[in-house]
């Protein structure tokens, strides 16, 4: 479900926040749309923090890999990324008061960035809110080989160790299929963020510069765990 908002209603860091306690998330039509779309999908992503799949040779290339993840240190350049076009996709839906609100939120420590860097060079990563023990991926970008997917285990060890019980893809692509993501319908999306949003969660449970061996060791553990 979709709705136009009004070009006059002031959508401040704020509102956004109680949008997503209430299941809902706002989407632009193009970069050069000033106005947003609040989304609402019968049908919801989510990534189960117990149940992701990390395969051997995923789980080598984050122990091994010579790609630096870093939290929280370039908004900017994660947005740009998201937003950039490439092949498959020349547009995007994140226009400028998608940037401003976010840039907003990721000031009042709300919104958080994984990025994948090749020395002083962003390469991947991704951006999403935290609320409770809830998070909401939002976008996510790649411009080397397993950057998005470096990121995304690195968030997941994160989200696990820090007490999150609900990570929201909003939809379910390939890409994200691969490690488990599945769709649930509406209701059962609710019941699972009702619950997320009673936790007390800390995204910062782990150090910013944790072991890549850890984020493997934080994955399995919690796979294994019933």
């Amino acid at each position: 479900m979709a709705a136009r908002d009004q070009l006059t209603m002031e959508i401040t860091p704020q509102v956004l926040l109680k949008a997503y306690s209430c299941g809902i998330f706002p989407m632009a039509e193009s970069a050069d749309d000033p106005a947003l779309y609040w989304i609402e999908p019968q049908s919801r992503g989510v990534l189960p923090l117990g149940s992701i799949h990390l395969s051997s040779r995923m789980a080598q290339t984050i122990r091994n890999t010579e790609l630096a993840v870093r939290i929280d240190t370039d908004f900017e350049g994660v947005i740009e990324g998201c937003a950039a076009s490439r092949p498959g996709r020349r547009t995007t839906w994140i226009n400028g008061r998608i940037r401003a609100l976010y840039g907003e939120l990721f000031d009042a420590g709300h919104c958080h960035t994984v990025e994948v860097w090749n020395k002083d060079q962003l390469v991947g990563g991704l951006y999403g809110v935290a609320l409770h023990g809830a998070f909401f991926g939002e976008s996510m970008f790649s411009y080397e080989r397993d950057a998005s997917k470096i990121a995304l285990i690195h968030l997941a060890a994160r989200l696990i160790e820090g007490g999150f019980t609900l990570l929201d893809t909003q939809f379910v692509t390939e890409h994200l299929r691969q490690f488990g993501a599945a769709e649930v319908d509406r209701t059962e999306f609710h019941l699972r963020l009702e619950i997320a949003l009673q936790r007390d969660a800390d995204f910062f449970a782990l150090p910013k510069d944790v072991a890549p061996a850890r984020v493997v060791e934080i994955i399995q553990r919690a796979n294994a765990t019933p």
